[in-house]
């Protein structure tokens, strides 16, 4: 399995998924999906499309698109393991950004390039200041114990 590009959708069926296989994928590429018909319209712009529909198709989805599974397997077992499932919305792209660093980096052939590619990256990565990162919160006040209401979680969990 060669590397991966991972980025933040607003939907599951979004005309964002369309743009980012433009944009990230050559022309001429053969791209295999599921059968969504979004996809289609590519086939008509220089690339190769292949689906594969999973409801008619006999054989479970990890048999006829394995490259996807696996790579949202390790996505779920990294989160699960590093992040304990806390991942927060407005930083999602960043961790998305870092699992693919580190699966596109797993079995590099020099190890010496893994810290001369993650220097390029920081080099060419606009800053982000800390106070940009982290998210303001107010400031903690007394809660009657008999009043309390449960606060609303932004940990996106749909991971």
């Amino acid at each position: 399995m060669g590397r991966v590009r991972l980025a933040v959708a607003d939907s599951p069926g979004s005309k964002q998924l369309v743009d980012f296989a433009r944009t990230t994928v050559e022309p001429g590429s053969l791209i295999r999906t599921d059968g969504a018909r979004m996809f289609r319209v590519l086939a008509t712009e220089g690339y190769t499309h292949q689906y594969t529909s999973g409801y008619s198709s006999p054989e479970p989805g990890h048999v006829t698109l394995p490259g996807p599974h696996r790579v949202a397997s390790l996505l779920k077992r990294w989160n699960a393991g590093t992040h304990h499932y806390r991942v927060e919305r407005e930083h999602l792209q960043y961790y998305l950004d870092e699992f693919t660093f580190r699966f596109n980096r797993r079995r590099p052939a020099a190890r010496g390039m893994l810290f001369y590619r993650l220097l390029q990256q920081s080099v060419n990565t606009d800053p982000h200041p800390l106070a940009d990162l982290i998210s303001t919160r107010p400031e903690p006040t007394e809660l009657d114990i008999y009043d309390a209401e449960p606060m609303p979680s932004n940990t996106f969990g749909e991971f």
